[in-house]
């Protein structure tokens, strides 16, 4: 199945001197320069009555542009009745708090029981969208909040705010360690060297900040505040295994049990227990896409990490005089 797109409109005079992709972004914003360039290749272009398939050409400003584009469905995933906890939702976008062991798209090893595949069936209209509307994912065990786009339209504008680190993304973290204060960390993340599932710091990765601060100190552990400045994949994780404090319950990165000496059979027990790493995407702050008006949702933590927080308060307790 395709959509088609008309669009025409006449090159404004200050375009002058630039490519004919860069140009017809700044014209069309609603869509991004990549996916305009792909249909300038196409020869779904028109510049005054003649198909251009050349991005580079330069713009000289009154040439009349039509775009008869054609955008494909996507269909080789399902649809699948998966309920969403929406947190908000109009017709332009949707805000959703995903549980733990949900993966958000499809991949090796999950092919189906996705978000993407909810998405395909809550919202049937949403597979025209790339990815189905998803801008920005969670680790499939990371709970909490996440943006759809419904449409073609939101999803540029939202992309567009992601990459200029205008979209506020505050996270929740349990850590191994007692941290002294809190901080930023500003280092590269790539693929690991040797571990092909796994990310790591390194010189020549993609620039990555997390701010952090204490929102909590326990014994042998910390309750965190984060915020992303940049989405890298596990960040979160990466930064805080970088620091040598992992976050509880992640496997990969280290964050395996380290109860504190005389700790209670209770604590022990959640700890060995907590299968999963203990991070909540907690807050979300973005323009709407489409309003402009500036949004903000949070979502509570999720029982088993409250639950957690619960014994490690009632260990610190049980040991008022231990020295941190």
């Amino acid at each position: 199945m395709h959509d088609h797109i008309e669009l025409d409109a006449t090159v404004p005079e200050h375009l002058f001197g630039k490519r004919l992709d860069q140009g017809l972004a700044e014209m069309f914003p609603d869509y991004s320069r990549s996916r305009i360039k792909n249909w300038i290749l196409a020869g779904q272009v028109n510049v005054n009555g003649q198909v251009n398939d050349r991005p580079r050409d330069k713009l000289l400003g009154g040439e009349e542009i039509v775009i008869h584009a054609l955008i494909e469905q996507q269909q080789q995933h399902q649809a699948e009745a998966i309920a969403l906890n929406i947190v908000f939702e109009d017709e332009y976008i949707m805000v959703i708090n995903k549980p733990a062991d949900l993966v958000v798209h499809p991949g090796a090893g999950n092919g189906d029981g996705t978000v993407l595949n909810a998405l395909l069936a809550h919202v049937p209209d949403i597979g025209r969208v790339p990815r189905a509307g998803i801008v920005h994912r969670l680790d499939k065990d990371t709970t909490g909040l996440m943006v759809i786009a419904k449409t073609i339209e939101a999803q540029t504008h939202l992309v567009e705010q992601l990459q200029a680190r205008e979209i506020s993304r505050e996270y929740e973290a349990i850590i191994c360690g007692t941290m002294v204060a809190g901080g930023t960390v500003d280092a590269a993340i790539g693929r690991h060297p040797t571990k092909r599932t796994s990310m790591a710091v390194r010189e020549m990765g993609k620039p990555a900040t997390t701010h952090y601060r204490i929102k909590e100190k326990f014994r042998a552990h910390t309750h965190l505040r984060l915020k992303l400045e940049t989405g890298r994949t596990h960040q979160i994780r990466v930064h805080m295994a970088h620091l040598r404090h992992p976050i509880v319950g992640d496997q990969l990165y280290g964050g395996r049990p380290r109860p504190p000496k005389a700790a209670s059979a209770d604590l022990i027990e959640q700890l060995r227990s907590f299968r999963r790493q203990a991070l909540h995407a907690a807050q979300l702050e973005l323009e709407h896409p489409f309003t402009g008006e500036w949004l903000k949702w949070q979502a509570p933590l999720p029982q088993d990490f409250s639950a957690l927080l619960e014994v490690l308060r009632d260990d610190t307790a049980q040991h008022p005089d231990y020295d941190y």
